[in-house]
């Protein structure tokens, strides 16, 4: 059994009801999902002329190997509806491999950890939550030192309905 962290967002439709319905479908098809992090309200990143993203990050255990769960997460959004048109663009629903256990795994297809993370607040504040001990396998650092030495500056606020 592994545990993978995944980073869950949406920033287009009912973005509360598309992260609850991914959680359903990673339950059925990949595994338990053992932490959550809050719901938080973030700035887009990359492409910044779109509407805000909720994210979140959850904990899953799970007996899949990463491709097998890519593949999953992959059919997960595209049961959310339409694929993004844009790379960093809007979506109903994107689900990021963060880690898995203390893994480094390169392919075309993925890479874990995941290439990003280090610049990412709106990955790194929801992981720090469920995770901020963890050892980064690349850098050996904390999720924490990480953050403290990350120089994203869009806003990341905890989201409240």
């Amino acid at each position: 059994m592994s545990t993978y962290y995944l980073l869950l967002g949406s920033n287009q439709g009912d973005r509360e009801n598309n992260l609850k319905n991914a959680h359903t479908q990673i339950e059925k098809m990949i595994g338990k999902i053992n932490k959550k992090s809050s719901v938080y309200e973030t700035e887009p990143w990359g492409l910044e002329n779109q509407d805000n993203f909720l994210n979140m990050v959850i904990a899953v255990r799970s007996e899949l190997k990463p491709l097998q769960v890519l593949g999953h997460l992959k059919k997960i959004e595209a049961m959310a509806g339409p694929a993004k048109t844009a790379i960093w663009g809007p979506r109903l629903l994107d689900i990021d491999i963060l880690y898995c256990d203390d893994l480094i795994f390169e392919s075309e297809q993925l890479n874990i950890p995941h290439k990003q993370i280090y610049n990412r607040n709106f990955t790194l504040i929801p992981l720090i939550e469920i995770a901020g001990d963890m050892i980064d396998p690349v850098k050996q650092i904390t999720i924490d030192e990480i953050y403290d030495q990350c120089t994203d500056d869009k806003e990341v606020f905890i989201y409240e309905n």
